[in-house]
């Protein structure tokens, strides 16, 4: 609950003039004060799509929305850049090799079959290597 507690001191920093809504000039000041850069046009856009009650604002709980799906994308996007990492280069999948080539850079010594072993336990459909799918289930145990 402190994650909420925390969502709601931006929420009123960034409700600039206290009415308990974010408008989009207020979002737009939002994503700039981050470093981000939004235009008229798009912070519009980002309000009409998140906005649950169709007031043209938003409210504390569409803004936790957005922050919770922000940071779900961030996620996804760690993830896949970790598994660029593990990936034969361009194949879209973890082979045995390259996940022994990846740990080795790691410090640890896998055989081929260890890494065979390893792979198994999340290849879903059975083909003997991992795709992008396979790895997110692999990286939430």
């Amino acid at each position: 609950m402190e994650k909420y507690g925390e969502y709601e001191r931006v929420f009123n920093h960034f409700d600039s003039n206290g009415d308990g809504k974010i408008c989009p000039v207020e979002l737009r000041r939002c994503i700039e004060s981050m470093g981000g850069d939004m235009t008229v046009e798009e912070a519009e856009a980002a309000v009409v799509l998140m906005d649950s009650d169709g007031d043209g604002l938003l409210c504390s709980e569409d803004f936790v929305r957005i922050v919770e799906a922000a940071g779900e994308e961030e996620k996804a996007s760690d993830l896949r850049a970790a598994f660029k990492m593990y990936e034969l280069e361009g194949s879209e999948c973890i082979t045995p090799k390259s996940l022994r080539r990846m740990l080795s850079r790691l410090g640890q010594r896998k055989s081929v079959q260890d890494c065979k072993t390893m792979i198994a336990r999340f290849d879903l459909n059975g083909d003997g290597v991992l795709n992008f799918d396979e790895f997110k289930v692999m990286m939430s145990c």
